[in-house]
Parts: C-alpha cells; sequence; structure tokens
C-alpha cells in the first residue's frame, strides 16, 4: 500500500486510479497523516428479479400428499 501526500495526488489522480483499479490501495496523507484510501470498488451485486418463471411452473393438487409406502421405506431404509 503507497502512501503519497496531499499535492502529489493532486498531479497524479489518474495514475493513483488506475493503480486502485488493478487492486492496489493508495492511502493519500496530509502533514504525514493519513486522510483517505483510494481502492476498486466491488462489483454491484446481481439483483433478484421475481417473477421471471411466473406461468412457466405448475404445482399438481397433490404436491405435500404423503408419500406411498414403499417410496417411504427407501427414504427410511427400509
Amino acid at each position: 500500500m503507497e502512501t503519497v501526500n496531499i499535492y502529489d495526488a493532486k498531479t497524479r489522480l489518474s495514475q493513483l486510479v488506475d493503480r486502485a483499479a488493478a487492486g492496489e490501495d493508495v492511502v493519500v496523507s496530509r502533514n504525514g497523516k493519513p486522510l483517505v484510501r483510494i481502492t476498486r470498488l466491488e462489483a454491484a451485486k446481481r439483483r433478484v428479479r421475481f417473477g421471471v418463471l411466473k406461468g412457466k411452473l405448475r404445482v399438481a393438487a397433490d404436491f405435500d400428499a404423503p408419500l406411498p409406502p414403499e417410496v417411504l421405506a427407501t427414504f427410511e431404509g427400509r
């Protein structure tokens, strides 16, 4: 992580931004005291779109009915 004073940061801002975009953090300081950090932003998270499959799926009327005994026996290891 490089530390630059605020005057150098003003004159080399585009270089510092390029370095930050490449993954390197840059700290800007004034009178030797750190003030801010220039860092790369994370990619935006994908938004969830509700209703994409609306009308494309069908749920059977008996989807919550008890399982037949032979299928239940298989799940229970009998």
